[in-house]
């Protein structure tokens, strides 16, 4: 539907007025009890909002056929209160950078970057919307890195301005998605270049490869890029752990560089995996299966 300009800046201050309210108002309390005021009014939402809790019930019952109303209802509701959490860290993701506390670093990826780096080469680090994604950036600079990162710009242009400011504390460049966002990424990696992509949207254009036990159109370009400039495909998950407030970031080893289609599998296979160990932790509302 198309807005007149004057009737489109109402909807957007509209749209925008419920998340500037829950974020002001509570400036006033520590980082962590901000971050669980905020995942708790998501979780309401889940609970009580019919749409979003339509959507949830449609793509839970495709990957789990046997769970009960029950224990679904309380899955909405705790993925609610994790998305809450995250999307506050993502939005304060300048303070964020500074709890280097919270952060639990591991696995054999993260030297595969510093090895990297230390070739002149960049890399490309791969992860869904799972836990705290924005953590996996934090690990990087805590290791003396930095990795820009690719977006899909909002709409909306309230959230559009807040959450791009945000995430430029995690690193740059900030990257949208489309051409010029490619010819910068390309030029960026051929620079040595760290990038961090979320692989787990449906892509039009993407090939059907197996995510949580069915197909979906997923994009190749990460594995693509890694193949055609020499660079590690890393894998990388931050795990919400001890309620919440601190992060397992894990950087599993390289995907071994063989095609596009093997190593994007490789990728969704892991996510999978670490979904189904922590299914409240993913962003269940993404469509990613739709008309697949």
């Amino acid at each position: 539907m198309v807005f007149p300009k004057s009737l489109k800046s109402f909807v957007h201050h509209a749209q925008y007025f419920p998340l500037w309210l829950a974020l002001t108002t509570s400036r006033w309390r520590s980082f962590d009890a901000r971050s669980q005021g905020l995942g708790t009014t998501l979780g309401v939402v889940m609970r009580i909002f019919p749409p979003a809790r339509r959507r949830f019930d449609r793509e839970i019952r495709r990957v789990f056929p046997d769970m009960k109303p029950g224990l679904r209802a309380k899955l909405g509701e705790e993925m609610g209160r994790q998305m809450g959490r995250t999307l506050f860290e993502i939005y304060h993701d300048t303070e964020l950078q500074t709890q280097h506390h919270k952060f639990r670093i591991s696995g054999p990826g993260i030297e595969a970057l510093k090895e990297a780096n230390v070739a002149g080469k960049g890399g490309i680090v791969v992860s869904g919307h799972f836990g705290q994604w924005e953590a996996i950036r934090a690990a990087i600079k805590l290791h003396g890195l930095e990795s820009g990162a690719i977006y899909r710009p909002n709409k909306n242009r309230h959230y559009e301005r807040r959450i791009f400011t945000a995430i430029q504390a995690g690193g740059k460049p900030i990257l949208a998605t489309g051409q010029v966002g490619t010819r910068a990424l390309v030029r960026h990696l051929r620079q040595g270049g760290i990038i961090s992509i979320l692989l787990d949207e449906k892509y039009s254009e993407g090939v059907r490869i197996p995510f949580l036990g069915h197909d979906a159109l997923t994009s190749l370009s990460a594995a693509q890029m890694a193949l055609k400039y020499d660079l590690p495909m890393i894998p990388a998950f931050g795990i919400r752990i001890e309620d919440g407030n601190a992060f397992n970031v894990i950087f599993e080893a390289p995907v071994p560089p063989t095609d596009p289609v093997t190593m994007t599998r490789a990728f969704n296979d892991s996510l999978s995996s670490r979904i189904m160990a922590n299914p409240e932790q993913w962003y269940w509302l993404l469509k990613r299966w739709d008309n697949v």
